[in-house]
């Protein structure tokens, strides 16, 4: 995939999934559907405080089904309890607690639970590469031990494959190529590696440890001898911590003038979280991440 233009070409082609802001009375929630509904690829659905979400709508210039709710956890269980009966098809976190929502989205009984790590994935598209790339896991688990990192991996995975990937190449990224006893992060790579190599981790290419630019290029890895199925070609970017992807993501958009696009995987529905700082493009491109992800319509 090259753009986020491309993604939501396709996005469109599928045509609209509905799409529900729990914590409705959140101008920018509403302002993100709104830009997705005009380009046909949303019906978005409101739960919140129906007094002000309709004030705001009307401002915006927008309508849709509108949900009263009291407080932020009767949003979130109404909003959550709609995905999983199948009446809406994507979250999208308005004016709630990700604490909040989340703890809906595990409830036993209603929510949304996968028996799956929830794990967070970014799109980032800036000018410098030509094509999108994803990493994974800046935005929910903070220090993955092994077994963690490997089960981000087959969310990040699976969530690739669902865009059409075939076979995602992935690269766990580290500060350097080689394997270092004093840093943790290029030991956990070249076993996470090894275990690839032995079918251990399925449907896609992985390698690492690899540093970030023979990962994204190829003459960077060429320079450093660096080979490999991966090496230059990495569709997702696998990093240590939450604090490096993070620190990815930002300084894609903020360095580099590209746009970043993101979902919580793991769930039994793709949840959308979108930035107050996030520009316009980045916004649509989330919820078209989300819809295009969920395949042919039945």
């Amino acid at each position: 995939m090259r753009s986020f233009s491309e993604l939501i070409s396709l996005a469109k082609a599928k045509g609209p999934r509905k799409v529900v802001l729990v914590g409705s009375e959140d101008r920018e929630g509403i302002k993100a559907l709104k830009f997705a509904f005009d380009e046909g690829i949303a019906v978005p659905v409101f739960v919140g405080d129906e007094e002000r979400t309709n004030e705001i709508l009307d401002e915006e210039g927008l309508k849709g089904e509108v949900m009263g709710a009291s407080s932020s956890e009767e949003a979130c269980e109404k909003g959550i309890r709609l995905v999983n009966s199948g009446y809406a098809d994507i979250v999208l976190k308005g004016l709630v607690k990700t604490s909040t929502l989340l703890k809906a989205v595990l409830n036993k009984e209603w929510g949304l639970r996968s028996g799956k790590i929830l794990s967070h994935i970014a799109a980032l598209e800036v000018p410098a590469i030509d094509r999108i790339v994803f990493v994974t896991d800046g935005g929910m688990v903070i220090r993955p031990d092994l077994p963690t990192k490997i089960s981000i991996i087959e969310n990040a995975v699976s969530f690739l494959k669902s865009l059409g990937y075939e076979k995602p190449k992935v690269a766990l990224v580290a500060a350097v190529e080689t394997v270092n006893e004093d840093m943790p992060e290029t030991l956990e790579a070249a076993v996470i590696s090894k275990m690839g190599q032995r079918g251990q981790i399925i449907d896609c290419e992985i390698d690492g440890p690899l540093g970030i630019d023979n990962a994204l290029s190829s003459f960077a890895a060429e320079v450093k001898k660096v080979t490999g199925p991966v090496a230059g070609r990495a569709d997702l970017l696998v990093v240590p911590d939450i604090a490096s992807g993070n620190f990815l993501g930002k300084s894609a958009v903020y360095f580099a003038g590209g746009k970043i696009a993101g979902l919580i995987l793991g769930a039994s529905a793709p949840i959308v979280i979108v930035s107050r700082a996030d520009s316009s493009p980045s916004k649509l491109a989330s919820i078209a991440l989300a819809s295009y992800s969920l395949g042919e319509q039945q």
